[in-house]
């Protein structure tokens, strides 16, 4: 998913280069999965990227084929993106077979897209995956960010909570929502796997989405959301399997620099 706007960062972030040679996190992305067995590539994007997106993925995957979809193509039309349900929805003419979900501007490791890959193996209908962190893997050294924590029994997502105010103490403990949490709680970064029959699910989430909050300019239906939403009305199972991967992402312009500095080395 590459159509977000980028408002935070002021630019397109999903092109900054953080890596030796100039790549994008994209890039290790599209390598780590091809190492791990995926065979096909997606990216959605919005129409005024995609001239620069495809140059970019010419200059660093001379070969590769990749499928581009516009999520603005789906509509309705409306300046701010729909949303990441939204912008799977846009890519499903594409999908043909079990498929990974992950941000073009998060970086999840290549052991992240094994385990992917082992899930798909054993993708069924009605039931996906979800690609869990350590929170204490994806919060920065300094400063509160907002986290989806996951709640798990017997390895299966019960809830997704967006939960605020997730920082580390001075003294190393973790505080998520104003409470100290364990190091190793479940948390999304919105890496998931799905069998192709549950976009029927997701067309139904975003109908009714939309009847509701067709007029409001800023509304956006979420990926993680809907998820949660389907777990909790028993449509849908979700496995969770923790990565042993340390996440970087790009949210803010500070963030850039510690990106760069983590992958100075791929």
């Amino acid at each position: 998913m590459a159509a977000g706007l980028g408002s935070r960062f002021g630019g397109v972030k999903q092109l900054a280069p953080v890596g030796p040679a100039g790549e994008a996190i994209l890039d290790f992305s599209i390598n780590d999965a091809q190492a791990a067995g995926f065979d096909r590539v997606v990216i959605i994007i919005r129409s005024e990227i995609e001239s620069d997106v495809r140059d970019h993925l010419t200059a660093f995957h001379p070969g590769l084929s990749v499928s581009c979809v516009r999520q603005d193509d789906l509509g309705p039309e409306r300046d701010k993106p729909w949303g990441t349900l939204h912008a799977v929805l846009s890519a499903v003419d594409a999908i043909e077979s079990p498929f990974a979900v992950i941000n073009a501007d998060d970086y999840y490791g290549p052991q992240s897209f094994v385990l992917a890959a082992d899930q798909l193996a054993l993708s069924r209908p009605g039931a996906g995956a979800n690609i869990a962190f350590r929170l204490g893997n994806t919060v920065p050294p300094h400063g509160a960010v907002t986290r989806a924590l996951c709640r798990v029994s017997d390895h299966r997502l019960t809830a997704i909570v967006e939960t605020d105010g997730c920082e580390r103490l001075e003294n190393g403990d973790l505080v998520a929502g104003g409470s100290i949490v364990p190091a190793d709680t479940p948390t999304s970064m919105n890496l998931w796997c799905f069998d192709p029959t549950t976009l029927d699910l997701f067309q139904d989430a975003w109908n009714a989405f939309y009847r509701q909050h067709a007029h409001e300019s800023k509304a956006e239906c979420q990926l993680p959301t809907v998820v949660g939403e389907l777990v909790a009305t028993d449509r849908i199972l979700i496995d969770v399997v923790s990565s042993p991967e340390r996440w970087i992402g790009i949210t803010n312009p500070d963030d850039h620099e510690l990106a760069r500095h983590a992958l100075s080395h791929r």
